[in-house]
């Protein structure tokens, strides 16, 4: 009988939400994820992080993320030494994972932080392969169309713990799949 999937691991599945599209100007607000560890045992990271400079508004519409929010949370440093410590020693994952990988980089390039050495593995590739097909491969179609988040209360707006749920679920379904396939 072959192995499950999640013995190949560790996996933290992560996503950030941002001040913008950009990298280099905008900065992280919120870092959400959620680890799998080889015995299957999930564990879950969320925290905002104080982004040092204003949240446009048309930005927090998207994630609900505002000033206020962060006023008083810790610096993407102070943010980032627990995520990478919670991170440690699995292989990163991320829906569209060359977004929030140069997120990550960036600000621990910033910060003078060591970067991921790594890189993450872009969940989009491996569902791709699991269902191919589908009309979309966003989060929201691949809420619906695999029934992600079934436990997870819908009214919450676009944030990374969710996201990262939503993520999670995804990747452990689609590598379920190729794991039987591989297995035939």
């Amino acid at each position: 009988m072959a192995s499950a999937w999640h013995a190949m691991g560790p996996f933290t599945v992560f996503d950030v939400e941002t001040t913008g599209m950009s990298p280099v100007r905008d900065r992280i607000v919120e870092i959400g994820a959620v680890r799998v560890d080889r015995d299957g045992v999930w564990t879950r990271f969320e925290t905002l992080v104080n982004p040092g400079m204003p949240i446009p508004y048309q930005v927090t519409r998207v994630h609900g993320i505002d000033d206020r929010m962060v006023a008083d949370a810790p610096s993407f440093s102070d943010a980032a030494y627990r995520f990478l410590d919670f991170a440690r020693g699995s292989k990163l994952v991320a829906h569209n994972a060359r977004f929030d990988l140069s997120f990550l980089q960036e600000s621990l390039a910033r910060v003078g932080l060591p970067l991921w050495k790594t890189g993450a593995y872009d969940s989009i590739v491996l569902i791709r392969k699991a269902y191919p097909g589908l009309s979309s491969y966003s989060l929201q179609f691949l809420r619906q169309a695999l029934g992600l988040g079934q436990e997870i209360d819908e009214a919450r707006p676009h944030r990374a713990g969710y996201d990262a749920e939503l993520t999670m679920e995804a990747f452990s379904m689609a590598m379920k799949t190729l794991h039987a396939r591989a297995g035939e």
